[in-house]
């Protein structure tokens, strides 16, 4: 079955779930279309292909806050059409969705979650069109809520959990979880909990089967959240006990600061000591490659280049994550300032091929010229080492976009950008230039 049809399905079936109130909330959409020209397109080091590209598309948002249904839906549908031949047409698909329906008020509530993006087919190659699949995570269950006392409230889950990529089978995964959870509020802004979970995961391929395993986990959480200062706290263990292999553990934190020293600026630190592998990765962070590419973007469906593609390594592995990162943001009437520098080292568990250490820095600044017009400039240098394969990758991207406002529903955009990439791995370093001009219409 297509990926598109698969994605369409999960979706539907998804939302199938929820009754039909579910429709009550806020929908609300831009229509564009655009021309990407590339002189680079398939990010070669000596045969470069110069390419153009009509992308038309949907962004889209959806939010329900009501008694019975409560949803927040981000996604973009594109369709890109490589206008010389050159590669295959694409229709992609991102999305992040939470859904959740209170079948009894405060005891019993369903949960529907998906998160759709654009994932590399080998990591180790460039985010060249044909080196691109979809990738999808559904998660669906029950939520049971409970008191223990005057002091303590809890609730039990149970969720099931698919994983798809469109070409690497290797990814495929069903997985069970059980959790149950202990909260007591320390006041109106703090809240502590004890948290029990455990999961069960099977691969469908038949070439993952040895990569089968059971992760549990036991960990406290901390969150406050103040006029100026938000934490959300982590720490506790995990084990992981593999059908094939040695069984391992680690401890668990996850730690989450935001401070707000004025109305114009928020400082943000966030960091993880975590078992984690690529499924997981997108639900704990479904926004990440939206979040990177808007330091890149044109602010039109995602990117230049279409839906941003992301950089996890699509597989069956679990890894030991360690990442840092920190950034600072200001906002003025007509300025607006973001850096965001960050480090993450990754270390696979069962095969070292991919052991990586990642250090990179975002900066984007936007001015509004006048009240209809916007110039945004961006940047965005990455460092990156493979330890087992002995390669680096050096990979800077910068440009600017200006866009324009014509009335309450019609804008356009023009933007240029150019990348560059120098790898000490053969034909992996490449240069290109993209220059895009796309029109949007705003409901």
């Amino acid at each position: 079955m297509p990926v598109s049809n698969r994605i369409a399905r999960a979706v539907a079936l998804a939302l199938a779930a929820l009754p039909g109130a579910v429709w009550a909330g806020k929908f609300d959409y831009n229509l564009y279309a655009g021309i990407e020209h590339s002189n680079n397109i398939a990010l070669s080091t000596n045969n470069p292909i110069s390419e153009n590209v009509f992308t038309p598309g949907m962004d889209f948002t959806y939010t329900e806050t009501g008694s019975k249904i409560q949803a927040n839906v981000l996604g973009t549908l594109q369709y890109n059409d490589y206008l010389g031949g050159k590669f295959d047409n694409q229709t992609q698909t991102q999305v992040a969705a939470q859904a959740n329906w209170t079948v009894l008020p405060q005891r019993l509530d369903l949960t529907v979650e998906d998160y759709a993006g654009i994932q590399p087919v080998d990591s180790l190659a460039s985010n060249a069109p044909g080196n691109q699949q979809q990738t999808n995570v559904l998660a669906v269950g029950p939520t049971l809520h409970f008191r223990m006392g005057d002091s303590f409230r809890g609730q039990a889950e149970l969720r099931y959990i698919n994983s798809y990529a469109s070409k690497v089978d290797e990814f495929n995964s069903s997985r069970g979880v059980a959790a149950l959870r202990l909260f007591r509020d320390l006041n109106p802004t703090d809240q502590l909990s004890v948290n029990v979970e455990t999961q069960r995961v099977n691969f469908t391929s038949n070439t993952a089967t040895n990569s089968n395993y059971d992760r549990n986990e036991a960990y406290v959480r901390y969150t406050s959240t103040l006029a100026r200062f938000d934490a959300d706290v982590l720490v506790g263990g995990s084990q992981l006990n593999f059908d094939h292999s040695p069984s391992d553990s680690s401890p668990l934190a996850r730690v989450s600061i935001a401070w707000r020293p004025t109305t114009r600026s928020t400082f943000t630190v966030s960091g993880a000591y975590q078992y984690a592998d690529a499924a997981q990765d997108m639900m704990l962070n479904p926004s990440a490659s939206l979040a990177d590419s808007t330091l890149t973007s044109t602010g039109l469906g995602g990117s230049a280049g279409g839906i941003g593609t992301g950089n996890a390594v699509i597989n069956s592995q679990v890894y030991l994550e360690r990442r840092a990162q920190v950034s600072y943001n200001w906002r003025s009437d007509r300025l607006t300032f973001t850096i965001q520098p960050a480090y993450r080292k990754l270390h696979y568990l069962n095969d070292p091929t991919f052991d990586q250490v990642g250090k990179d820095v975002s900066l984007s600044v936007g001015y509004r010229v006048s009240p209809t017009m916007t110039l945004s400039l961006f940047g965005v240098g990455e460092r990156l080492q493979y330890q087992t394969l002995a390669r680096r990758d050096n990979t800077i991207r910068f440009g600017a976009d200006l866009s324009q406002q014509w009335n309450r529903h019609w804008s356009w955009h023009a933007s240029v950008s150019r990348e560059r990439r120098n790898s000490n791995a053969t034909d992996q370093s490449y240069r290109e230039t993209q220059i895009f001009v796309g029109v949007v219409y705003r409901r």
